[in-house]
C-alpha cells in the first residue's frame, strides 16, 4: 500500500508541475498531456486506439478508460481489444456479447517506471512547446526595444529575464563600455537577433547597435513617429559619441531642433540611457559636399574635393580648424566618415606662394627610405607640403606607419623648408 500511495502522490506532483506551465495555452497543454499518456499506454498495451484519455489540468487530475469488445469466454484473441464475457460482467453485470465494455484504468498500477516515463515524455514536450513559444514571441521583435530585469552578471554576458521569466542574453560585445549591471535592476536594449539552433532559441540583445539609438529617438520625438521627420543615417561609437542625420518633410519643422528639444530636453534622457554618449544631430542633404561639411561639425571647412567613384573626400581647413575636424582620438572624423560613407582626409590650407615652393617626395629618397615614401604616396600625398599640412594622426593611421617613422619624415621635410 505504501508504494501505491507514493506513486499516487508522484502523479499529483506531475500535474502540479505541468499545469502551471508558462506561455502555453490550456488547449495545447491538454493536448500534450493526453498525447503523453497515449505514448505510455501504447508502450504498455501495444496500441492506444481503444483508450479514452480525459485530462483536467485545472484540477490536476485525469481519467483513463479502456474500451474492449465483449466476446464469449475462451474466444479472446487480443486481450487489449477484447474481453471475455465473465470478465466484462465483473465490471457491469448486464454486459452482453458484442457490446463495448469500458473500464477505468488505474495508471498508478503500472509502477514507477511508467510514471517516470510519463514525466520524461511530458517534460520533453513541454520544453519543446516553451521553446516554440519563446521563438514565436521574439522572432518578429528583432530591432525593437525590450526591457527586463538583470538576473545574473557574468564576465562575458548578462542574463536578463522578461516579465514572463524568459531568459534573454546581453553579450559583452553588445554592452556599452563602462555600463554597470546589478542584479534586480531593469535595463533596456533592442532585440539584435533570435538564434534557434536545434529548436533551442537564444534571444540576443544589444545596446551598442545603431538601431537602439534610433528606437530611443523615435520614442522621444513624436514628429518621427508621425512621419514628419526621418532619421536618414546614424553613426555611433557606443558610450562616446554619435552623429545622426535627420530630414524634415514639413518646411515648418526644424528637424534638428525637434530632435534635440528645448534646451536639449529630448536628447538628455537618451544621453543618460547611453551612459553619457554625446549626440550630434545634423541636417541631412543629398549634396555630398555639404553633407560632409555638416558631418565634420564643429569644424568649419574651407573647401572639399570629391572622388565619387572611390567614395573619397579631401577636405581643406584653416590650421586652427584641423584639430576640431579630427576630434579627440580621431573620433569626429571617424564618425563623419561612417555617417557620410566617404573616406575623409583633412589637410591644412596651403597658400599659393607656399605651393609654388613645394618639392616632390621622391626628391628626399637619399634621406628617407623609399618604402616610406611609397606608403605616403599610396594615400595620395606626392609633395612635401602636402605631407607637412596633413594631420600627423592621419599619416600614421592611413599609411600604416610607426609614429617614429612619421616623425622622422616630418622632421626631414620641415628641415628642408627651414633651410630655404
Amino acid at each position: 500500500m505504501a508504494t501505491k500511495k507514493s506513486e499516487t502522490v508522484s502523479m499529483i506532483d506531475t500535474f502540479r508541475e505541468f499545469k502551471e506551465t508558462k506561455n502555453i495555452d490550456r488547449t495545447t497543454l491538454v493536448s500534450v498531456l493526453e498525447e503523453s499518456f497515449r505514448n505510455v499506454l501504447a508502450k504498455i498495451y501495444g496500441s492506444d486506439e481503444n483508450f479514452d484519455v480525459i485530462v483536467n489540468p485545472d484540477k490536476g487530475d485525469f481519467e483513463i478508460y479502456r474500451n474492449r469488445i465483449v466476446v464469449a469466454d475462451g474466444e479472446v484473441s487480443d486481450e487489449n481489444k477484447e474481453i471475455a464475457l465473465t470478465e466484462a460482467r465483473k465490471i457491469e453485470p448486464d454486459y452482453e456479447i458484442g457490446e463495448e465494455a469500458s473500464e477505468t484504468v488505474d495508471f498508478t498500477k503500472f509502477g514507477r517506471r511508467a510514471i517516470l516515463n510519463l514525466r520524461q515524455t511530458l517534460a520533453s514536450k513541454i520544453l519543446e512547446l516553451e521553446h516554440d513559444s519563446l521563438y514565436n514571441k521574439y522572432k518578429d521583435r528583432v530591432g525593437q526595444i525590450v526591457s527586463g530585469e538583470v538576473y545574473q552578471v557574468w564576465k562575458r554576458e548578462v542574463l536578463i529575464v522578461d516579465d514572463e521569466n524568459n531568459e534573454l542574453i546581453l553579450p559583452k560585445s553588445e554592452q556599452i563600455p563602462n555600463d554597470q549591471y546589478h542584479k534586480g535592476e531593469t535595463i533596456r536594449a533592442i532585440v539584435l537577433r533570435v538564434d534557434n539552433e536545434n529548436n533551442n532559441p537564444k534571444i540576443i540583445l544589444s545596446r551598442t547597435n545603431s538601431q537602439f539609438l534610433e528606437r530611443l529617438l523615435e520614442a522621444e520625438v513624436p514628429e518621427i513617429n508621425d512621419g514628419l521627420i526621418s532619421i536618414k543615417r546614424i553613426a555611433r561609437m557606443p558610450g562616446e559619441r554619435a552623429k545622426i542625420a535627420v530630414e524634415s518633410y514639413d518646411d515648418r519643422i526644424d528637424p534638428v531642433g525637434a530632435c534635440v528639444g528645448v534646451k536639449g530636453s529630448r536628447v538628455h534622457g537618451i544621453v543618460r540611457e547611453l551612459n553619457n554618449e554625446n549626440i550630434d544631430v545634423i541636417n541631412y542633404t543629398s549634396n555630398i559636399k555639404l553633407f560632409i561639411q555638416r558631418a565634420l561639425s564643429p569644424a568649419n571647412v574651407s573647401s572639399i574635393n570629391i572622388n565619387e567613384e572611390e567614395h573619397k573626400a579631401e577636405v581643406f581647413l584653416k590650421p586652427e580648424e584641423v584639430s576640431l575636424a579630427i576630434g579627440k582620438g580621431g573620433l569626429n572624423i571617424k564618425l563623419a566618415s561612417m555617417l557620410t560613407e566617404y573616406t575623409i582626409d583633412v589637410f591644412r590650407e596651403i597658400a599659393d606662394s607656399e605651393a609654388d615652393e613645394d618639392i616632390y617626395l621622391d626628391e628626399f629618397a637619399d634621406e628617407v627610405d623609399q618604402w616610406v615614401i611609397d606608403a605616403i604616396k599610396g594615400i595620395g600625398l606626392d609633395t612635401a607640403k602636402q605631407v607637412i599640412n596633413a594631420p600627423r594622426e592621419m599619416l600614421i593611421e592611413r599609411a600604416d606607419l610607426e609614429e617614429e617613422t612619421v616623425d622622422h619624415l616630418l622632421d626631414v621635410l620641415k628641415a628642408e623648408f627651414e633651410q630655404n
